[in-house]
């Protein structure tokens, strides 16, 4: 079964028509979307990101038989070349936050990778995406400072603040994983605006039809 996680990119597009649930789990409810995938938006009751319940949005989607989960992660460019409007399809990530595990009481070691089939799928379905790049996570729900870019951008291409503990929970809970990134501004110190919340959910709103279409492809060919 396909899931979706959907953040700040997905705020202003007109979603399926799919039954809401809350499913519980070992760690509290989550709210899922169910019908022919199973849809969660990472923000429920408008939570940022470091108060995200992330182990038990996971656990609810692998307790719906969720296999395989696209998520749509909304990001800050750390390189010029990679403009505010684009779209990244990641193969690698990183984390200068707090990951959470869903192991407290034995000693486990996944391996954090994202999915390279599931993002060669993807890279098929949305063409006009970049496939390639590093991304690094941050906790939030603060920007990042000038400096905390610099460096980043040594190391990494976007940043953002949830993918990577989606992505390492869902290898934790056996489910491929792959993220699509909706860059939505160069991150603090690389463009000429300031950069305010604002701002990012009006990239995103602007982006709204073109992320609807690249749901549906998805939806239709994995759903």
């Amino acid at each position: 079964m396909l899931g979706i996680i959907g953040g700040t990119s997905l705020l202003f597009a007109d979603l399926p028509a799919l039954e809401k649930r809350d499913v519980a789990t070992p760690y509290g409810k989550a709210e899922v979307h169910t019908g022919e995938f199973a849809l969660l938006m990472r923000h429920q009751h408008n939570l940022p990101p470091h108060r995200i319940n992330y182990r038990a949005c996971l656990a609810a989607l692998a307790v719906l038989g969720v296999d395989e989960i696209v998520a749509f992660g909304s990001s800050g460019s750390l390189k010029h070349e990679i403009e505010p409007g684009s779209i990244v399809i990641p193969t690698d990530y990183l984390s200068f936050a707090e990951i959470p595990s869903v192991y407290e009481s034995t000693i486990e070691h996944v391996r954090p990778e994202l999915d390279a089939d599931l993002v060669q799928t993807l890279g098929g379905l949305v063409p006009e995406a970049r496939v390639g790049g590093v991304y690094a996570q941050t906790r939030g729900p603060r920007i990042e400072t000038v400096s905390e870019v610099r460096a980043l951008a040594s190391v990494a291409d976007l940043v953002g603040m949830t993918v990577a503990s989606e992505a390492t929970l869902a290898l934790e809970l056996g489910m491929r994983f792959a993220a699509i990134c909706t860059v939505d501004n160069y991150a603090n110190g690389l463009g000429g605006e300031t950069l305010t919340y604002e701002h990012i959910l009006a990239t995103s709103r602007a982006n709204a039809r073109r992320t609807e279409r690249i749901l549906e492809r998805i939806v239709e060919q994995l759903g």
